[in-house]
């Protein structure tokens, strides 16, 4: 059956090859059933944060009405990015399978080695500067969170 998920996930991956996507598919399965698919929407949409996971769990959250995926599984065609990696942790999926490596992606200049080098450095060594500013002001919302009683934990 895990074959059978996989095998979806490189169908969309070679469907949005064709259709001038990226190489990159996924599925999202639940109770052993495809809950969402998705495949990299990258420049057909102008949106940098929609690779194939990102848009798979975009669709199972809004069909499942849910933020937490807990209880499902996601089989993308590609060891997932760190952004990817970072959402599926917040989804909180149980488990990943995926097909081809983060080496694998690199030869075809799909290289996330730059990401993975810049969350080791502190702040102040990374590429892109990052500057504090109005903590004073912004930890107001955090306060506010803080004692909010009826606050949806996530």
């Amino acid at each position: 059956m895990k074959n059978e998920f996989m095998k979806r996930a490189i169908e969309l991956s070679i469907e949005s090859v064709k259709k001038g996507g990226g190489p990159f598919g996924c599925v999202i399965v639940k109770d052993k059933k495809i809950v969402s698919e998705g495949s990299n929407k990258v420049t057909s949409t102008n949106d940098p944060t929609a690779h194939g996971e990102i848009v798979a769990i975009r669709e199972a959250c809004k069909k499942l009405n849910n933020f937490n995926l807990s209880g499902s599984e996601l089989f993308s065609t590609c060891e997932p990015c760190p952004m990817c990696l970072s959402a599926i942790y917040w989804a909180r999926i149980d488990k990943i399978y995926y097909a081809n490596t983060r080496d694998d992606a690199k030869k075809i200049d799909f290289d996330d080695s730059l990401i993975y080098s810049e969350l080791k450095k502190n702040i102040d060594e990374r590429k892109i500067p990052m500057a504090q500013m109005m903590r004073d002001e912004a930890l107001k919302a955090f306060e506010l969170w803080d004692k909010k009683i009826d606050k949806v934990k996530y």
